[in-house]
């Protein structure tokens, strides 16, 4: 009887080890988004800003 608890004893714990040694990796993460582009939106405001800065000069 004792020969037959320590065998299941063993089982289990071999078990255990196996299934927690099982581990799934995290996922990949994704790429770093692009970076945005300066191209007409700064053309239009600095033609902006100097159309306004002669407004208020002539003002």
């Amino acid at each position: 009887m004792e020969k037959k608890r320590l065998i299941t004893l063993v089982i289990v714990i071999c078990c255990s080890f196996v299934a927690n040694s099982q581990a799934v990796p995290p996922p990949i993460p994704p790429p770093p988004p692009p970076g945005l582009p300066i191209d007409g939106g700064a053309l239009f405001l600095l033609a902006a800003g100097i159309f306004y800065g002669i407004k208020k000069v002539r003002d």
